[in-house]
C-alpha cells in the first residue's frame, strides 16, 4: 500500500465511529507481542475521539452542562462522525454544529439547542475575530459638521448579530455559572443579541427592537443625518437626541468603525 493510500485509510479509520480496524489496515501496521497492531489502533482511535470530545466540551460548555455529559457526548459524537474535521486547526471543529443540530434533534429541544449552540459559537467567532480599531468618543469629540451629517459605519469585524426567539440568554448565564437551568420558552417577542469583542474581552447585549432597527440602518449604508430623518416620525424633535444616545452607547461599546476606516482595514490592515 502506498504511503497516500495508508494515510487516507488510517484517517478513514480514525473518523468513522468503527473502531475496529479493516484487514487492510492491519496488514501494513506492526504490531509487538506486548501490544498487537489491533490494539495499538484502538488506543489510538480512542485518543483521537477523546481529544474531539474535549474540544466540543470547551467550545460549547453551557450546552454540555445543560445537556449532562451523556446526552452531549452522544451528540458529539454523531456530529464528530457526520461532520469529521475538515482544517488542520481544530479552533473550527464545531463550526457547523448549530446546523447539525437542526437535523439531529427534534422539537421541542431543537430550537433552544441550536439557540445555545449559535450563542456559544458566536463567543468563540467573536474572540478570534481580527483586530480593528474602533470609533471612539474621542475621535467623535473632534468632528465638525460636515462629519456628522456624513457619518457612515460598519460594524467591528469581531461583532456576531443572532435573533433569538428563545430564552436563551438565560438558559446560558444559568448553564455558565452552574445553577439549575430554568424551562424554556418562546419569548413574546424575538430579541436581537450581538456578541462581540472589545479591549480582549467578549462581550454581550440584546437590543430591543427600536435600537436593533436603528443600528441596522446604520449598518447597511445611512448616514447619521438619515437615521436622524427616520427617527422624525415617531421621536419627532427628540429625534436627533435619541440617535446620537444610541449612536454614543454603541462607540463606548466598541461597536463601530467608521466606512471609510474599514475600507482601509479590508485593504491593509488584515493582511
Amino acid at each position: 500500500m502506498r504511503l497516500n493510500a495508508l494515510q487516507e485509510a488510517l484517517e478513514a479509520y480514525l473518523t468513522t465511529g468503527e473502531s475496529a480496524a479493516t484487514p487492510e489496515l492491519l496488514e501494513q501496521i506492526q504490531g509487538s507481542t506486548a501490544l498487537p497492531a489491533s490494539d495499538g489502533l484502538m488506543i489510538y482511535h480512542n485518543a483521537y475521539r477523546a481529544r474531539l470530545l474535549s474540544v466540543m466540551r470547551e467550545d460549547f460548555p453551557a450546552l454540555h452542562h445543560w445537556m449532562g455529559g451523556e446526552s452531549f457526548e452522544q451528540l458529539a459524537l454523531a456530529y464528530i462522525t457526520a461532520w469529521p474535521p475538515r482544517h488542520f486547526s481544530l479552533r473550527w471543529l464545531g463550526e457547523t454544529l448549530p446546523e447539525f443540530i437542526s437535523h439531529y434533534v427534534p422539537e421541542p429541544q431543537l430550537s433552544p439547542m441550536r439557540e445555545l449552540a449559535g450563542l456559544e459559537w458566536a463567543f468563540t467567532l467573536a474572540f478570534d475575530a481580527p483586530d480593528a480599531q474602533p470609533l471612539s468618543l474621542e475621535a467623535m469629540s473632534r468632528f465638525s459638521a460636515k462629519d456628522w451629517t456624513s457619518l457612515r459605519i460598519c460594524l467591528n469585524p469581531s461583532v456576531e448579530w443572532l435573533p433569538l426567539q428563545r430564552n436563551t440568554i438565560e438558559i446560558w448565564k444559568a448553564a455558565k455559572a452552574e445553577t439549575e437551568i430554568p424551562e424554556t420558552y418562546w419569548l413574546s417577542s424575538p430579541l436581537d443579541c450581538l456578541v462581540w469583542r472589545h479591549q480582549l474581552v467578549c462581550r454581550y447585549r440584546t437590543l430591543e427592537r427600536p435600537e436593533a432597527n436603528a443600528l441596522e440602518f446604520m449598518r447597511d449604508g445611512g448616514s447619521f443625518a438619515e437615521l436622524c430623518e427616520t427617527l422624525l416620525d415617531e421621536h419627532r424633535e427628540q429625534a436627533p437626541l435619541r440617535a446620537a444616545t444610541w449612536l454614543k452607547q454603541w462607540v463606548s461599546e466598541g461597536l463601530l468603525l467608521r466606512t471609510d476606516e474599514m475600507e482601509w482595514f479590508e485593504k491593509d490592515g488584515a493582511k
